[in-house]
């Protein structure tokens, strides 16, 4: 059985992002910051397919932050590329959530991996607060 804190046989969720003219750098290819930008993208919607609203925990000043960030690019993006951004909860603790997020081309080609640590915080103050109840459950069911 998994510890607690990890999250066993979690659900990868996908999402599309295509490439933009202005997601590449001069040499035509996917800028590095810019896949941090698809990954956050695919966070967000990975919480609101998890029915998780944002708007309403930062009316309450909840909200996650990263706190850190290990980027592995393997091979390049390039303009107009379709590709497809993946989050993987790994680990659900107190106040923070991991999770491997992976970015792939259309022929299946592993472009990016992402190792994402982000930190529930109190938005007014900005230290840590537990996440609170009804997100740890629906991230914990994965659905």
């Amino acid at each position: 059985m998994a510890a607690e804190n990890e999250l066993a046989s979690a659900q990868i969720f996908s999402w599309p992002v295509r490439v933009y003219y202005e997601d590449t750098d001069a040499g035509g290819i996917v800028y590095y910051a810019n896949y941090l930008k698809f990954s956050e993208r695919a966070r967000t919607e990975w919480l609101r397919s998890l029915g998780i609203d944002q708007d309403v925990w930062l009316d309450l000043q909840i909200g996650f932050v990263v706190r850190h960030v290990a980027l592995d690019l393997r091979a390049p993006a390039r303009f107009n590329d379709a590709l497809s951004v993946t989050v993987e909860p790994q680990r659900i603790r107190k106040a923070s959530l991991e999770c491997v997020q992976k970015i792939f081309n259309q022929q299946g080609e592993l472009l990016c991996v992402a190792e994402v640590k982000a930190a529930c915080v109190n938005l007014g103050t900005m230290k840590p607060v537990a996440i609170p109840g009804p997100i740890l459950e629906v991230i914990r069911r994965g659905s």
